[in-house]
């Protein structure tokens, strides 16, 4: 999960808990639902800038030869 579904869970999270009257569903008190997708989007979007932080602090590390000395042998 990244950053763009934690925002959508997010996003879907709010119009469940606060436009929806509870009583809409009788099986499930949809409020409740959207305030564990609010929850789960949260946590998405602080795992994917976690991971993208992570991302950027690798170092790469290129080795050049020059002409005299020549490059080892796997």
């Amino acid at each position: 999960m990244g950053i763009g579904s934690g925002i959508f869970l997010i996003v879907v999270g709010a119009i469940l808990a606060f436009a929806i009257a509870p009583d809409t569903w009788d099986v499930v008190n949809l409020n409740i639902v959207g305030y564990i997708m609010i929850a789960g989007g949260i946590l998405a979007l602080i795992l994917g800038l976690v991971h993208n932080q992570q991302r950027t602090h690798t170092a790469h590390r290129v080795e050049r030869y020059d002409e005299r000395t020549p490059p080892p042998a796997y």
